[in-house]
């Protein structure tokens, strides 16, 4: 375990790659005893910092809850960051590519919640009550820890790499679709580049709500009314680049786009 002095000192470093669009070396390599407990504390002090500069806190995102993600990151247990309102776009968005120092995108389902959920014993049936409805999102994720070789211990500190998500379709509530077959393909630019389905988060994009809510009662905290949920990728990250547009259809639950200039 890291020391709380060590905890601001990562959360110091991290917040000024953050203002400033860059990477700072890997952690796990230069604190070769962090834990994910630390990880989880580095976090907390950077989302404790956001909210005494007046961010607001609307939600959290879920990671690394499908294989095809697990593969793509070498990373085999899921993990939990937070959004802020600053970091939410509407459908149709233009989207500056320069603030973040790099740029991939993932397909994903948001859960809005009209009830309070919390652990320890949350489970698929809690969070289905208290949706009040899911809908289309895509999370643009950012690094500000170099990503050659690095663990969950980096990951988790990095607010669980989000940049930013994009909402936008048709909003349903859980009982007038199957959520484990929702679909999607995504294009950059005009070609398909994956398609995916919402099964692949833990078999049903809800457990990785109850999953988070059950995670967050061990770290002393709980998933709120209105709170926004991004419940975890069914497709790999799909990299962009300045002047590229992203489009994701989900067929009967509508699409998103979004331009990076």
């Amino acid at each position: 375990m890291l020391t709380k002095e060590q905890h601001v000192a990562i959360a110091d470093e991290l917040a000024e790659a953050e203002q400033s669009h860059t990477m700072v070396p890997r952690l796990t390599q230069r604190y070769p005893n962090m834990t994910v407990e630390d990880s989880y504390a580095v976090q907390a002090e950077w989302v404790r910092r956001g909210i005494a500069d007046g961010r607001r806190l609307v939600g959290r995102k879920i990671g690394l809850t499908s294989k095809v993600m697990q593969e793509a990151t070498g990373i085999t247990e899921p993990d939990y960051g937070a959004i802020f309102e600053d970091q939410i776009f509407k459908n149709g968005s233009v989207i500056e590519h320069s603030r973040f120092s790099s740029v991939r995108i993932e397909v994903e389902l948001a859960f809005v919640l009209k009830n309070k959920l919390e652990g320890p014993n949350c489970t698929i049936f809690d969070v289905l009550r208290a949706t009040e409805y899911v809908v289309p999102a895509l999370e643009i994720l950012d690094s500000r820890i170099e990503m050659e070789g690095r663990t969950i211990v980096d990951t988790i500190s990095d607010n669980a790499a989000l940049g930013a998500m994009v909402y936008g379709g048709r909003p349903v509530k859980v009982d007038d679709v199957d959520l484990r077959w929702v679909s999607a393909l995504l294009y950059r630019n005009e070609s398909i580049e994956d398609t995916g389905v919402a099964a692949a988060v833990l078999n049903h994009p809800a457990m990785g709500v109850a999953w988070l809510a059950n995670k967050l009662h061990a770290h002393g905290a709980s998933l709120e009314a209105g709170e926004i949920i991004l419940a975890g990728s069914f497709t790999k990250p799909m990299w962009v680049y300045p002047g590229d547009t992203v489009h994701a259809d989900y067929g009967e639950l509508g699409s998103i786009t979004c331009r990076f200039q």
